[in-house]
């Protein structure tokens, strides 16, 4: 429950949005100001003039000190937008302090800062979550569905592709998106989050070895081209596809069985189900069931937590651990751990 809200009214979420870091911070920012049940009311950044900026714009007050916006009891969540090698010791703080988290993906670079924050929300007991916003589009729904009906017959590949231009086109992305000392890495941690939990999902399962490359195409200090091989023991495969130095590239999402194909969007947002005797018939794609912040404010309000999510999220953490460790030594790299999705 929200603090001092009585048993059966409407709950109003005071908000915290911690770090203008993101590029999205400035979309949650306006999501909570368009919610009926969500209010922003401070904001702290390690920039003190972005931050400043912000909380004006907002019309928030701004902490330059997070303890100190952290100790206010009447904030009860966060929206945690900071640099992502910034995420444990906010995150932690803010669980510590009894806040409920929204946070960017990645959770954390590594499996071991995400276990010290999951323990940390663990023992605040409150609601930790993460954005993973192609998890509740109307698509994902489709194809779990056909998934589970084993139209496809035995899976045997996964492909998930996202690219954009963010490197090519000046002032896309801000320069501090492409500092390893920000990021842990480049197109694959950041965009490349998206097709690898999707991959991830539609597996259903943790792959057994991640097998990854990087390219380099704009010079910059983290890859702005990668690519990532999921395999199964069963011999399935997952090939997750990022970049940022790609003009005009669709989302594309395959799926290919041993009875059937299942493609969307190449380049029409439109599933194809591969026809028996030959042709492609058009499925229906549902409305998406909300975004994320949309998700999370439920959460807190009914005090349920959101499982799925993040065991997602924390199976993220691995493959991104693994798949980086790759691209260093130019081995496959075995992953453990994991919960079946």
């Amino acid at each position: 429950m929200v603090k001092g809200q009585p048993e059966g009214s409407t709950v109003s979420v005071r908000l915290a949005v911690l770090g203008f870091w993101h590029v999205h911070a400035r979309d949650y920012a306006r999501e909570s100001a368009a919610h009926p049940d969500t209010e922003t009311v401070a904001v702290w950044d390690d920039d003190t003039g972005r931050g400043r900026r912000w909380a004006a714009d907002l019309g928030a007050d701004f902490h330059p000190d997070l303890g100190g916006l952290l100790a206010r009891d009447d904030i009860d969540a966060v929206v945690v937008t900071c640099a992502t090698t910034a995420h444990r010791d906010v995150i932690t703080a803010a669980a510590a302090a009894g806040k409920h988290v929204f946070t960017e993906k990645v959770l954390a670079p590594t499996l071991a800062e995400c276990q010290e924050i999951t323990q940390a929300a663990e023992r605040a007991g409150t609601v930790l979550m993460l954005a993973l916003p192609r998890l509740y589009d109307g698509y994902t729904a489709a194809i779990r569905r056909v998934l589970a009906e084993g139209t496809l017959g035995r899976l045997t590949t996964v492909r998930v592709r996202l690219a954009h231009d963010g490197a090519l086109e000046p002032g896309w992305l801000p320069e501090h998106f492409y500092d390893p000392a920000d990021t842990a890495g480049g197109a694959l941690i950041d965009l490349g989050c998206h097709p690898m939990y999707l991959a991830r999902l539609f597996l259903g399962r943790l792959p057994d070895t991640v097998s990854s490359g990087f390219g380099h195409l704009t010079g910059r200090a983290v890859e702005d081209t990668a690519v990532a091989v999921l395999g199964c023991a069963d011999g399935a495969l997952g090939i997750v596809e990022a970049g940022f130095a790609a003009a005009r590239s669709p989302f594309t999402v395959e799926l290919h069985g041993t009875r059937s194909t299942l493609l969307y969007g190449t380049p029409e947002p439109r599933l194809l189900l591969a026809a028996e005797g030959g042709g492609w018939q058009e499925l229906d794609v549902p409305a998406g069931a909300g975004t994320p912040f949309e998700h999370f404010v439920r959460h807190i309000q009914d005090g349920t937590r959101p499982e799925e999510n993040l065991a997602l999220g924390l199976d993220l953490t691995r493959l991104m651990e693994a798949a980086y460790a790759s691209a260093r030594t130019g081995a496959a790299v075995h992953v453990t751990g994991g919960t079946r999705v």
